[in-house]
């Protein structure tokens, strides 16, 4: 399978190959943790156990389908956040009571971000849920994305919008594993800087799941 192709119909087939059905409900519903991807992987000692209690959440994992080659839309977010601000992240949130799926998250908030027309956008799978220490669970779901948009950022939540080529993101090469202490605890986290910006924590986390899918494979 090709997961560089600029052939849409070629990157459908090889993503559909490697990713997981959408969960058609929140995976909040769920009471065990085992098998979910998240901050834990490198840091045992914070996995929750049970994530009933989490907040549901999806993000889209952006794959644009170039014709030099594929590339991955990320933010980076607003300075004045309180939460997670200056963090480079996929466009997404927290699920509202009118989302009817992890779908209709991911679109609606990347709509809202960055402006992106669903109408743009065929999803064709998603990554393994991730549970963050924030409390979160977040199902990442991937889409490939027409070039054809104009992209706005909300202020309010973005101040920039890039993108980065999937085969950098893909390429073991470039992942990191860096640490440092928190409340006097040394935790670790998966990094892949790339020019000024710095991915890194749950982004890291799951674009490392789809480059250790493409390996299987």
């Amino acid at each position: 399978m090709n997961y560089l192709a600029s052939d849409k119909n070629i990157l459908r087939q090889s993503f559909q190959s490697l990713l997981d059905p959408v969960p058609e409900q929140d995976i909040m519903r769920m009471a065990d943790a085992e098998g979910l991807r998240g901050d834990h992987d490198l840091n045992p000692a914070s996995f929750p156990g049970q994530v009933h209690d989490f907040k549901p959440a999806a993000v889209l994992v952006p794959i644009v389908v170039r014709e030099a080659e594929p590339s991955v839309i990320l933010t980076r977010r607003a300075t004045h956040m309180k939460k997670h601000a200056g963090q480079i992240s996929f466009p997404g949130g927290r699920a509202e009571a009118h989302d009817d799926s992890p779908v209709s998250t991911a679109l609606r908030e990347s709509q809202e971000e960055i402006g992106l027309d669903p109408s743009l956008v065929e999803v064709v799978g998603s990554l393994s849920t991730y549970i963050t220490v924030t409390r979160y669970t977040v199902i990442p779901v991937v889409g490939l994305v027409e070039p054809s948009f104009d992209l706005t950022p909300e202020e309010s939540e973005v101040a920039e919008i890039f993108e980065v080529p999937l085969r950098f993101l893909l390429d073991e090469a470039n992942h990191r594993k860096h640490s440092g202490f928190h409340n006097g605890v040394e935790r670790f986290w998966y990094a892949m800087p790339y020019n000024d910006y710095y991915i890194w924590g749950a982004t890291a986390g799951m674009l490392k799941d789809l480059s250790e899918r493409v390996k299987k494979l």
